[in-house]
């Protein structure tokens, strides 16, 4: 989508109007409106770069779009970050030296333990499968992304769908009534969300196709997007020893790992170590996952305002940024989601515990409660992700950034784009589809291997949850740049919609054709 040379100009000039709508005519609006933020609050040159960077000689990221000085920017976060990140590596070392001293006890494999009292080595098995069907899936799912670009929300709907009510029927035929209505229960609100998205699709397929042509044209877009999936399925891998390990140096029972190493066993502890390591789990693949946004950020906000002459490492100088002065104010963001989801997963594992003991009223104000927690989780996300982009070009605080993006969406109506775009909610909707089937997975192998541990399915729901999790953070690490770009496009239009207009008018053109609207929305 990006112009070379004059193409923009002289399209600009040239094109025939389309449906009556472009080019604009002047008397329909003749005056643009106040630049926003207020001058106090702006970037020192005013929203795009500088002014070389748009004609004129090569300059980097970070003289494109210059900060006032080098700050490090919510440092606190930043060192507390570090300190989790510590505290999660000595946790999992200790667990894995406990685990690694009765590994005989706990069997070599999926079959020969004699643990029946906690997770064993047939879990970790267990987690290696879920793990490599999560990447293997995650990379399919891109590949289609990129090669279906038209038929991509359709197929990620259907499937969702179809998926989720087999695996709802036949954990019923099972008799595992929790986990069935969980899935029945979502698979009929996506229904439901899916036939209310179908008018808005077209729109949504314009925006994912130019976030997907300038991925293949600039930057090292799906260069970061492997190297972060691959450090996500690391980390992954690192979590699920780390939760089985903990299991089987601290459960209590006919454990003889009790008396190695350092402590006791309790099942307070192994609450609360699960607790902390899921906890630091959560932060840390949303640090990986947001850390990526803001460099990909980095990226789509230099084709954006620089369309004619790039920056010269624009992919390399978004991620300096991130790994630097932002450092801080993405390990803030991501506390916050960090927080919301840990507390979600609780209530999710609380709720089908509920149902397999046939509390249904637990389970049902457990499973509203969940509701309550999306709702919260949505709305976050949401001001985090355009948030990010903010932050990856003008290198702001997390607060004032969250502050300033938030009205800046409302008050340009830029806000009107992003509830008609679908490709957040499809992506979202995409890796709940993977996390479904990796939780599949998973209760199939409980099933097939009958773990001596889970002969009375104490811990199907704990494994099953567990897995879901696993493959809905990878998936959405493996998917941040499709949705980076887009929620790039969209901030970098409420801080500019004249740079659309003038530097990129066959999308502007392609955005009126499908969805009039646009022209009232940036001038809102």
């Amino acid at each position: 989508m990006a112009q070379r040379g004059g193409e923009a100009a002289d399209y600009y000039n040239s094109a025939p109007a389309q449906g009556g709508a472009y080019p604009m005519e002047p008397a329909k609006y003749p005056q643009q409106p106040p630049q926003y933020p207020p001058p106090n609050s702006a970037p020192p040159n005013g929203y795009g770069p500088q002014n070389g960077a748009q004609y004129g000689e090569k300059l980097t990221f970070d003289q494109a779009f210059e900060i006032p000085r080098p700050k490090w920017n919510d440092l606190w976060a930043g060192i507390l970050f570090i300190l989790v990140f510590l505290g999660y590596t000595a946790v999992s070392g200790i667990a894995i030296q406990g685990y690694s001293h009765t590994k005989g006890f706990n069997g070599g494999g999926i079959y020969g333990s004699q643990n029946d009292f906690g997770l064993s080595t047939n879990t970790i098995v267990l987690f290696a499968f879920v793990l490599l069907v999560a990447i293997v899936v995650s990379y399919a799912y891109m590949w289609v992304a990129r090669a279906f670009t038209k038929q991509f929300i359709w197929i990620t709907g259907i499937l969702n769908i179809i998926f989720g009510f087999a695996t709802a029927i036949y954990m019923l035929s099972r008799r595992y009534w929790s986990g069935g209505i969980v899935f029945l229960i979502f698979s009929i609100f996506y229904v439901f969300c899916f036939i209310s998205w179908i008018p808005r699709i077209p729109f949504s397929v314009l925006m994912l196709q130019t976030s997907i042509d300038v991925s293949k044209r600039y930057g090292h877009v799906y260069l970061v997007s492997f190297l972060g999936g691959l450090l996500a399925t690391a980390f992954g891998a690192w979590y699920s020893v780390t939760l089985v390990a903990i299991y089987v140096k601290y459960e209590p029972g006919n454990n003889p790992a009790c008396n190695t190493g350092a402590g006791g066993c309790g099942t307070g502890k192994v609450i609360g170590l699960i607790f902390f390591v899921t906890f630091a789990m959560y932060w840390i693949s949303e640090w990986i996952k947001n850390t990526i946004h803001t460099t990909i950020s980095g990226v789509y906000g230099s084709w954006y305002f620089c369309s004619k002459n790039l920056p010269s490492g624009a992919t390399r100088g978004a991620f300096k940024r991130s790994m630097t002065y932002s450092f801080g104010s993405i390990s803030l963001g991501s506390l916050v989601v960090a927080l919301i989801n840990c507390v979600r997963q609780l209530c999710s594992i609380a709720q089908q515990q509920a149902a397999q003991n046939g509390n249904m009223v637990g389970a049902i104000f457990l499973c509203i409660l969940q509701c309550i927690i999306g709702f919260i989780d949505w709305a976050v996300q949401f001001v985090n992700r355009y948030a990010f982009s903010h932050i990856a070009l003008y290198g702001k605080p997390y607060i004032a950034a969250a502050k300033d993006t938030w009205t800046m969406i409302k008050d340009r109506g830029i806000d009107a784009l992003v509830n008609e775009c679908l490709i957040g909610p499809v992506l979202t909707m995409g890796a709940t589809f993977i996390a479904y089937f990796c939780a599949f997975v998973a209760y199939l192998y409980l099933i097939f291997t009958s773990p001596a541990y889970n002969q009375d399915g104490t811990y199907t729901p704990v494994v099953i949850a567990f897995a879901f999790l696993i493959g809905l953070q990878i998936c959405n690490i493996f998917t941040t740049p499709l949705s980076s770009g887009i929620d790039t496009i969209f901030v970098a239009s409420a801080w500019d919609p004249d740079v659309l207009m003038r530097d990129h008018p066959d999308l502007y053109a392609r955005m009126i054709a499908v969805y009039p609207h646009v022209q009232q929305a940036i001038h809102a």
